[in-house]
């Protein structure tokens, strides 16, 4: 199986995946999480293009379109072999707008059998993300945080009609990560 999961920054999708993850395992139900942009990242240091992540966005879109298929590629083929689940961007906010983090030509690679939306409320993300010391992340109000959410679901459908992936969303509320991990774990059984 190979399951994508979304979410915009702060929203905790990384920590219920990976605490889903434990838990499966222990009942011995494996999958390897795979994050999109390290997988990119591998294929563009092994072709010589770039030295670390923040030049690959600065590599012709041309270029960057290439390694974002072949990328999608290499999941698949590893989906072959295990369960996968892919840690990444439903949509990507740039000064220019917003980009489709899972593009066709990266669909049509992957062939996702289900789409992950972790969610939370605006508020509780903006709080996340304040309280976070680790990242250097640009500021956002509520409302910019609303409309990536609404940006991210309107997204995961339009992956979900071209490839007939199914759509959940589980909500990550503040001082419900056991529920949220729960939610998870039933989706990836």
């Amino acid at each position: 199986m190979l399951v994508v999961v979304v979410g915009v920054p702060g929203v905790g999708s990384t920590t219920v995946t990976t605490k889903a993850v434990e838990r499966l395992k222990e009942e011995g139900i494996e999958y390897k999480i795979v994050n999109f942009g390290t997988v990119m990242l591998e294929i563009a240091k092994e072709e010589g293009l770039v030295n670390n992540r923040d030049e690959l966005r600065k590599l012709p879109p041309e270029k960057q379109k290439e390694i974002q298929r072949l990328a999608g590629k290499r999941i698949a083929e590893m989906a072959k072999e295990r369960n996968v689940i892919v840690d990444t961007h439903s949509t990507i906010k740039t000064p220019k707008g917003y980009l489709p983090g899972l593009p066709i030509w990266v669909l049509e690679e992957l062939k996702p059998d289900i789409i992950v939306l972790v969610e939370a409320d605006s508020n509780e993300v903006l709080m996340r993300r304040l309280k976070d010391e680790t990242r250097q992340r640009d500021f956002e109000s509520t409302e910019d945080i609303e409309e990536h959410l609404f940006m991210n679901r309107a997204a995961a459908m339009t992956y979900a009609v071209l490839t007939g992936a199914t759509v959940k969303i589980i909500k990550n509320r503040d001082d419900l990560l056991d529920k949220a991990v729960e939610e998870m774990v039933k989706v990836l059984k």
